[in-house]
C-alpha cells in the first residue's frame, strides 16, 4: 500500500513539474523572444530618444523679451514708470543663416535611422543566440534521456551483480568495475547537465520567462535547414543588402558628410534681429528703434571643426569597407563551416541511433547471461554513450552553423 502511495505522489509531482515548464517550438520562442526581451525593449527607446531629438530641433528660437523700468528718481521717487518716468522695452529674434537647422534636422533624421539599423542589428544578435541555445538544449536533454536510461539499466545489472556476489557466485572485482562504470555514467551525466542548466538560465534570460523552458522539435525542424539553390556569391550579394550593421556603417558616412555640411554652414555668422522702445531715457521720448546684430567672422571661421568632419567622412568610409570586406569573408566561413557540417551529418547512417539502441539491450541481456565478457560489456556501454552523445552534439552542431549562416547573412534563408 505504501508503494501504492509513492507511486501516486511521485506521478503527481512529475505531472506538476511538466505543467510548470514552458513547452515551446522554434517558431514560439522565437515569437515569445520578440514580444518579451527586455533588451529589445529597452533598444526601442533608442528610436524614440532619437525622433524626439528630431521634433526638439525643428523647432524655431524662442524671440527674447527685456523690460527696464526706473527704479528710482530723486525727484519723483520710486518706480517711476507712468506717463513722466522711465521704461524701455526689448524684443530679439535669432535668425539662422545658411541653412542650419534644416541641415541639423536632417543630421537628426539619418541618428534616428542608424538607431533603428541598431535595433534590428541586435534583434539579429540575440535572435542568434536564442536559436542556438534553443537547439543546443535541445539535443542536450536528448543525450542526458540516454544516460538516465543507461544509469537505470545499469543500476538494475550491479543489484543483480551484488546478489550474485554474495552468493559466491562472481568476485568483487567485476561488481567493483561495474560499480566504477556506473559512477563514471553519474558523473558524465552532472557535466552535461551543468552545461544544460546554464543554457537554461540564458533561455529565460532571453525569453524573459518566468518558468523552465523546455525545447520542443520535430522532424520538419531539423530537416528544413538545407542549402539548396544557394551559392557563395549569392549569399554575399544578400549580406550587402541585408545585415545590418553594414547599414549602421553606412549611415555613420552619411551622418558624417552631413555633419561636414553643418560644420561648413556653422562658419556662417547668425543675425539677432530686434526692437527697442524706449520712454524717456533716448534722445527723444517714446524713441521706437529697431537692431541687428551678428558676429564678424574674423577669427573663428569653425576652422577645426570643419576639418575633423571633413576627417570623419574619409574615417567611416574606411569602417565601411572594413565592415564590407568582414561580411564577405564571414559568409565565406559559415559556408564552409555548414558544408564540413553537412558531410560529416550525411555520412552517418540515418538508422545509426536506432541500431545502436536495439544493439545496447541485447547486449545487457547477454551480459547478464554471462555471453559476453566484463571487458566487452564495458567497452560497448561507454562506446555507445560516448557515439550517441556525439552525434547528438553533430545534429546540434549542424543547425547551429546554418544559423550562423542565417546571422552573417542577415535574412532567414531557412523558413
Amino acid at each position: 500500500m505504501r508503494t501504492y502511495f509513492t507511486t501516486i505522489l511521485l506521478f503527481l509531482a512529475v505531472q506538476l513539474h511538466a505543467q510548470d515548464t514552458l513547452r515551446l517550438s522554434i517558431k514560439q520562442a522565437d515569437s515569445l523572444f520578440l514580444q518579451n526581451n527586455l533588451e529589445i525593449l529597452a533598444e526601442k527607446y533608442q528610436i524614440d530618444i532619437a525622433k524626439s531629438i528630431e521634433i526638439q530641433d525643428k523647432l524655431w528660437n524662442n524671440p527674447t523679451f527685456g523690460v527696464e523700468i526706473s527704479a528710482y528718481n530723486p525727484s519723483r521717487g520710486f518706480l517711476d514708470v507712468g506717463n513722466k518716468g522711465q521704461k524701455a522695452f526689448t524684443i530679439q529674434q535669432l535668425i539662422t543663416r545658411a541653412g542650419k537647422r534644416n541641415k541639423q534636422v536632417a543630421l537628426d533624421v539619418e541618428s534616428t535611422r542608424k538607431s533603428e539599423y541598431q535595433f534590428f542589428d541586435l534583434i539579429r544578435t540575440l535572435k542568434f543566440d536564442l536559436r542556438q541555445i534553443f537547439f543546443e538544449s535541445y539535443y542536450l536533454e536528448q543525450t542526458i534521456a540516454l544516460y538516465d536510461t543507461q544509469i537505470a539499466s545499469l543500476n538494475t545489472t550491479v543489484s543483480a551483480f551484488d546478489k550474485e556476489y554474495n552468493r559466491k557466485n562472481i568476485s568483487l572485482k567485476e561488481v567493483v568495475r561495474l560499480k566504477a562504470l556506473l559512477f563514471q555514467l553519474t558523473n558524465d551525466r552532472a557535466d552535461i547537465l551543468f552545461e544544460l542548466h546554464d543554457n537554461q538560465r540564458d533561455l529565460r534570460t532571453l525569453l524573459n520567462a518566468d518558468r523552465p523552458v523546455k525545447s520542443i522539435v520535430d522532424s520538419a525542424d531539423v530537416r528544413r535547414y538545407q542549402l539548396n539553390q544557394y551559392n557563395a556569391e549569392a549569399l554575399k550579394a544578400k549580406a550587402m543588402e541585408s545585415r545590418a550593421d553594414l547599414k549602421v556603417s553606412q549611415s555613420e558616412v552619411k551622418q558624417a558628410e552631413l555633419n561636414y555640411t553643418l560644420q561648413k554652414a556653422l562658419a556662417v555668422p547668425n543675425i539677432q534681429l530686434g526692437a527697442v522702445y524706449d520712454q524717456a531715457s533716448n534722445y527723444v521720448n517714446n524713441y521706437v528703434g529697431i537692431s541687428a546684430t551678428m558676429d564678424l567672422p574674423f577669427f573663428n571661421r569653425n576652422q577645426g571643426n570643419i576639418k575633423a568632419a571633413k576627417s570623419n567622412i574619409s574615417y567611416f568610409k574606411t569602417v565601411e569597407t572594413a565592415k564590407a570586406n568582414s561580411i564577405n569573408n564571414q559568409v565565406e566561413a559559415a559556408l564552409q563551416k555548414v558544408n564540413v557540417a553537412e558531410e560529416a551529418y550525411q555520412g552517418v547512417e540515418s538508422q545509426f541511433s536506432d541500431q545502436f539502441q536495439l544493439l545496447s539491450k541485447g547486449v545487457y541481456d547477454n551480459f547478464q547471461k554471462r555471453n559476453i565478457t566484463l571487458l566487452e560489456f564495458i567497452d560497448f556501454i561507454e562506446t555507445y554513450n560516448e557515439s550517441i552523445k556525439e552525434f547528438n552534439r553533430l545534429q546540434a552542431d549542424r543547425i547551429k552553423v546554418y544559423e550562423e549562416l542565417n546571422f552573417v547573412v542577415g535574412e532567414e534563408l531557412f523558413n
